[in-house]
């Protein structure tokens, strides 16, 4: 497979990669900054993904400084932590106010400013500085970015104004409207940033994905979001394909082969009319100047050392894991992680083995990518499924708080108001409320949910006393019963599973929301490491190249974060169906049908 590089051809000034978590977005920002820089331009190379990894990829630290790179004329580079740059944006809206506001009042204020808007729009505060900078203009021909900023966070920046009256009045049961309080301010350097965003002549976003049904459905709705802001300059990127070559080398090579080719003829709508540039899975740790060169230059050949393909010990499986959960007869089990590391099916299957086991069990979801009835595709006894649909949650909450909240506020509050109730925190919010009307059930089945709130989502709620308010709607007055916070706290009652990938990108995300549901008191039960290639039957070189660059992941996972640690090995044909998800699972348990 040759490599097209047509995304970098005739690059405008500014060039932003966006994808999830693992889908190698970073690799390939730092290799196009690479290939431009050697074309004999000046290039910086900025991210503000929280977990960058540019200074491992070039092998130097980098931090929050513009750097030269070592080894490579013309490049430099620059790290924005995006967690510093929101701790120092919260700090610039409550610092005047600490003094003259109650205590109470500050702290609730400081929640709602601990989400993930917020460190969106910090994370863009630093770098608007950074389109407006004339030194920098004239200093740099291209600014690389590894990440972009969502549709959400540029409508916030297109509102009129910001919301003054914001840190008097508190910011009531809505979920990210304290980050437009800083904005005032820079308001015109927001607005010269956004026109840039939108000019095709100075900017291109650069969508990454791989070749998997749910991922490539995940980036057709980015690039929805961002066409309908007028962000329309988009260029796709497959990354990771298993190359012809290696189909031949094995079953699993060629049900990976078949099953990517199947994904790229189902492409969604929205991605075919994009053009689109197709890159092959290398077998060498993406790290160092030849490897960078290697991923966009097919005739350049590198190879890891075959090492020891063994998985670090201790590790379980899921079966163990299943047993363990079956065990306590009954409890909430919630799946949580980042977009595209098999929690859905993972959910699926351990849903299915408990009710095989004859206990009664609920499944749930609220992904919008997650199609319970497609991976299940059959009825089993003993388990009921249902689907929360966070559009109608949502648009539900909404037109509760405009009704309270916003009914005093004039035309440009409400506005805002509204727009700030588009936000990825609302939809959490209106879904968990739904996710709590069944956390009842828990006390006497199983009940497993795909996709659970984060740890500020929690926060959030447990401070404007939603919890309170929905569970005394529920609440036996003869019998006192758990709110549903401290039902997620009670370990013997919810055991919360972190999914991911043994990559560098999805550990450490997954660790960041380890330490999100850590801050609001709920400590995960277990880590499920996905789609491990050394735990299946892999035969193919570049498949057996790739299990010796799990282990250090996994090696880091069992060391760093997690006591309990489940392996689940790369599946030859896609999980779909009752016997497949048994087979998951390793589940021959004889059952009802």
């Amino acid at each position: 497979m040759s490599t097209a590089t047509r995304f970098l051809e005739n690059a405008p000034r500014h060039l932003f990669f966006t994808g999830k978590g693992g889908v190698g977005k970073t690799s390939l920002a730092c290799a196009a900054a690479l290939r431009l820089a050697e074309q004999g331009l000046r290039v910086l190379l900025v991210s503000t993904d929280p977990a960058s990894n540019i200074g491992q990829v070039f092998g130097v630290a980098i931090g929050h400084r513009i750097m030269a790179l070592p080894g490579v004329a013309r490049l430099w580079a620059l790290e924005i932590d995006p967690q510093a740059a929101a701790q120092t944006y919260r700090n610039r809206i409550l610092d005047p106010v600490r003094e003259s506001l109650p205590k109470t009042v500050v702290d609730r204020i400081e929640e709602q400013l601990s989400g993930a808007c917020t460190t969106e729009i910090a994370a863009f505060d630093e770098f608007t500085s950074l389109l407006a900078d004339s030194t920098l203009n004239r200093d740099f021909d291209h600014i690389v970015f590894d990440t972009a900023p969502t549709g959400h966070t540029i409508r916030l920046l297109q509102l009129p104004g910001a919301w003054s009256g914001f840190l008097e009045s508190g910011p009531g049961d809505t979920s990210c409207l304290g980050p437009l309080a800083g904005l005032d301010k820079q308001r015109a350097q927001y607005k010269a940033a956004v026109n840039t965003l939108g000019d095709p002549e100075q900017t291109r976003f650069v969508l990454v994905a791989r070749a998997q049904h749910a991922a490539l459905m995940e980036v057709a709705r980015t690039c929805d979001e961002l066409v309908a802001i007028g962000l329309a300059q988009h260029h796709l990127v497959i990354n990771g394909l298993l190359p012809a070559a290696e189909a031949g080398q094995g079953a699993l090579a060629a049900a990976i082969y078949q099953r990517e080719q199947a994904a790229l003829a189902a492409l969604p709508k929205t991605l075919q009319a994009l053009p689109c540039d197709r890159i092959a899975l290398k077998p060498f740790n993406l790290v160092g100047l030849g490897a960078l060169r290697a991923l966009l230059d097919d005739t350049v050949l590198l190879t890891d050392p075959p090492g020891d393909l063994r998985a670090p010990a201790p590790t379980e499986t899921l079966a163990t894991l299943v047993d363990a959960i079956a065990a306590g007869g009954h409890g909430l089990v919630l799946f949580m992680g980042k977009g595209g590391v098999g929690k859905t099916t993972l959910a699926a299957a351990v849903a299915v083995a408990l009710a095989r086991r004859g206990l009664p069990v609920h499944l749930t979801t609220s992904d919008p990518a997650a199609h319970l009835d497609a991976t299940l595709q059959g009825a089993t006894a003993h388990l009921t499924v249902s689907r929360i649909d966070p559009e109608k949650e949502a648009a539900r909450y909404r037109e509760e708080i405009l009704a309270t909240a916003g009914i005093a506020l004039d035309a440009e509050g409400r506005a805002a108001l509204e727009e700030d109730l588009r936000s990825p925190c609302t939809t959490e919010i209106a879904v968990f409320q739904a996710f709590a009307r069944t956390l009842e059930e828990a006390r006497t089945a199983f009940v497993v949910i795909d996709t659970a709130p984060t740890g500020h989502t929690l926060l959030l709620l447990d401070a404007t006393g939603a919890y309170d308010r929905e569970s005394a709607r529920h609440r036996d007055p003869v019998t006192p019963t758990q709110t549903p916070m401290q039902q997620l706290k009670d370990s013997h009652q919810t055991k919360v599973l972190v999914v991911t990938l043994a990559e560098t990108t999805p550990v450490l995300e997954a660790a960041l929301l380890q330490a999100d549901l850590r801050r609001a008191g709920i400590e995960p039960w277990a880590w499920i490491i996905n789609s491990v290639v050394h735990a299946s039957d892999a035969t193919s070189p570049l498949l057996r190249a790739r299990a010796h660059r799990e282990r250090p992941e996994i090696a880091r996972v069992l060391q760093e974060h997690a006591g309990r640690v489940a392996l689940v090995g790369l599946a030859r044909e896609e999980p779909i169906g009752l016997a497949r998800l048994q087979a998951l699972v390793g589940d021959n348990l004889a059952g009802p049908a």
